[in-house]
Formats: structure tokens, sequence, C-alpha cells
């Protein structure tokens, strides 16, 4: 993987394990030549990412939606910075951008993130590997709630195994690499006769 889109939180947060290890994160990444895409902000949890492979002589591409691109928000000291004319346009030049997605901790934002390239991932949109980083147990009743849809037969088993998840980023970054994509569902396949 040369490039990984990360989705976390514009704010700091509570948690100071959760915001030292953003910052990690982007060091892994500038340490092992694998460039940032990611929203493009100097806040919260997002730039602690793109500060960290910065300092570390990496590559950040940011992708900011034109109405978010004031100088309260806007990392200017990025490898590249992109603008788009909405947020789904932004999620779609980091899905182009990307060869792998990492979800941080976050709000509605990095859920909705995370979730849509999920799906897209579920119907054969794209074969990249899909990580959470589970920081200091933050998504531990998001994986619960996954297991309860496994459970309820609301989600089934096999996509379930699109989520690689790990508590540091060095485990995330190897189940990554050794991820092997589902094949496209018969139902989604146009050559099928």
């Amino acid at each position: 993987m040369k490039s990984i889109a990360v989705f976390c939180a514009s704010s700091d947060g509570v948690d100071a394990v959760i915001f030292e290890e953003a910052y990690h994160v982007g060091e892994y990444l500038a340490k092992n030549n694998i460039k940032l895409v990611y929203g493009g902000s100097k806040l919260g949890l997002m730039g602690q990412v793109a500060k960290g492979i910065l300092d570390n002589k990496g590559s950040a591409i940011g992708v900011i939606p034109d109405f978010l691109k004031t100088k309260e928000v806007v990392h200017t000291g990025l490898t590249e910075l992109i603008t788009t004319n909405n947020m789904h346009e932004r999620k779609l030049k980091m899905h182009d951008l990307s060869e792998g997605f990492i979800a941080l901790p976050g709000g509605f934002g990095t859920l909705e993130e995370l979730f849509e390239i999920l799906t897209w991932g579920q119907l054969g949109l794209h074969k990249h590997p899909i990580g959470i980083l589970n920081s200091n147990n933050y998504y531990d009743d998001l994986l619960e709630m996954m297991d309860k849809m496994v459970a309820k037969g609301l989600l089934k088993k096999s996509n379930m195994n699109l989520v690689l998840v790990a508590s540091n980023i060095e485990e995330l970054i190897d189940k990554m690499r050794h991820f092997e994509p589902m094949p496209v569902p018969k139902w989604m396949n146009k050559n099928q006769t």
C-alpha cells in the first residue's frame, strides 16, 4: 500500500491516549513511505495525524470541500491540498487516491465515511483493505453492534470479514497488507449468466 485514507475526528476529544495515537499513526505512515490521504483539516485528530506524518518527512494529501476551506480549518502545510465542490466529491476523491482505509476514533462524519467505504467494499466497488484502529477500546461498542447484526442475520459473516481491527497501527497495517478481498457477489456480476 502506497497510500491510505484516514477517517477521524476534527476534534481533539478528551482521551490523551487517542490523541497521542493519532500522531503516532502519521509518524508510522511516514516511516513506512505510505502517503496520507485525509480530510485536509489542521484541527483535532485529523491535525495530529497530519502533524505526525509531516514532522517525519512524509507526504500528506488533504481533500476538503470548498465550504470548509477557511483559515480556521484548512491545513496549509500539506504536500497537496485538493478542493472539491461538496462532501460526496471529497469522499470519492479520497477513495480514488487511496489503496486502503483506516478509521481512527471520530464522530458522525467518521462513522459515515467508514460505513460508506465498507458498503462499497461489500458491493465489490473496490478491493482495498479497511481497518478500524480501536485506540483505547474506542470502537468496542460499535464492534459489538456489528456482531449483533451478524447474529440477527442482517449482516453476512463474510461481509463482517471486511472489517480489520487492531489496537495499534503496526498490527493494523500488517493485517491490511495480508487482506484478501472478497469475490464480487454473484448478483453483482453482470457477466454471469
